[in-house]
């Protein structure tokens, strides 16, 4: 699936690879693409043979801590409630905007975590048992992806895009 979404969306170099956390729907495809990266991040929590895997085809950075990627992206650093996981930041001219990948932590976790690097400007991405609406009135861009709880509901805000597969935000 992933390889066919990126291939629909052009997308067939890239140099960094960044992984949120070890759950088959996030890392599945992760051997068809990663030939073209020359580093692939992860959370350090992730198992120690996966590791090794990425490590033989591709310079693997653990991460722990928050961690610059590039030119105004970052990853919180791994944030743990049950299942590790880390997300990106994004700078922008209009703020943070945060990536998730699922929010295991938990959205308010993250989101206090991206307000290190400054005022967040959205978030977009999966919130998993996310139940705390009231946190998203103040941002400006929301995009609940795959695994909310409460999409309809947050749809229904009007800070709210519809996120699938391809979709483009102009941010």
């Amino acid at each position: 699936m992933l390889l066919h979404n990126l291939n629909l969306l052009g997308l067939d170099d890239f140099d960094v690879i960044v992984l949120s956390h070890q759950h088959w729907d996030h890392i599945g495809g992760l051997n068809s693409i990663i030939s073209g990266a020359s580093l692939v991040f992860v959370p350090e929590t992730f198992s120690a043979e996966l590791k090794r895997d990425i490590a033989r085809k591709v310079e693997l950075i653990e991460v722990g801590n928050p961690i610059k990627i590039g030119d105004g992206i970052y990853t919180t650093g791994v944030l743990n409630s049950g299942v590790p996981e880390q997300s990106l930041l994004v700078e922008t001219g209009k703020g943070v905007v945060v990536v998730t990948g699922c929010s295991h932590p938990g959205l308010d976790v993250i989101l206090a975590r991206a307000k290190k690097f400054g005022e967040v400007y959205g978030v977009i991405g999966g919130f998993h048992n996310f139940r705390k609406i009231e946190i998203l009135k103040n941002l400006k861009f929301v995009a609940p992806c795959h695994c909310t709880v409460l999409k309809d509901k947050i749809l229904k805000m009007p800070n709210s895009r519809k996120c699938y597969a391809g979709c483009v935000f102009n941010i």
